[in-house]
């Protein structure tokens, strides 16, 4: 499944009730919920933009992107800074999560191919399922949750 054999490590967070992870390698820092500035005209899983260290980083709705209701924010609602390639080019996001677990290590061997359900679900945004204490993690493909064209609005190019 996996194109190296070695463990990966990934940070596990909270959607909806839902484990997820992502490669720890693609994460930049984790902050607590800072005020966001709403930008007009964008699409609505796109919650505003933050100013981190003087840039400007635009804040996704990851309950909103699959298709769940808006992030409530709680005392652990946080924004997990990652890096995304599109097209050669890396862009800084930040992604609302309703809380961070922790960093785990993961076989490729502990990790299945992500379930084809049918023709209509998009499932090419896992890079997998694993298994962690008695649960199912669902391995985000960052690059994939977002097409080209969503990155670009995105950035309002």
């Amino acid at each position: 499944m996996a194109e190296d054999l070695e463990a990966t490590q990934y940070l596990t967070f909270v959607l909806n009730e839902e484990v997820f992870a992502v490669d720890v390698a693609r994460v930049r820092e984790i902050l607590e919920m800072p005020s966001i500035t709403k930008v007009p005209q964008v699409p609505a899983f796109m919650r505003g933009v933050i100013n981190l260290r003087g840039c400007v980083v635009p804040v996704i709705d990851l309950h909103m992107k699959f298709g769940m209701r808006e992030t409530e924010q709680t005392v652990n609602t946080c924004i997990i800074v990652v890096e995304v390639d599109m097209e050669g080019e890396n862009i800084v996001l930040g992604a609302l999560a309703d809380s961070v677990q922790e960093v785990i290590e993961m076989e490729p061997s502990q990790i299945e191919s992500a379930p084809h359900i049918g023709t209509h679900l998009k499932t090419d945004f896992l890079r997998g399922m694993g298994k962690h204490n008695e649960r199912f993690v669902m391995i985000l493909d960052i690059d994939k949750v977002f097409s080209g064209a969503e990155l670009a609005e995105v950035q309002g190019k």
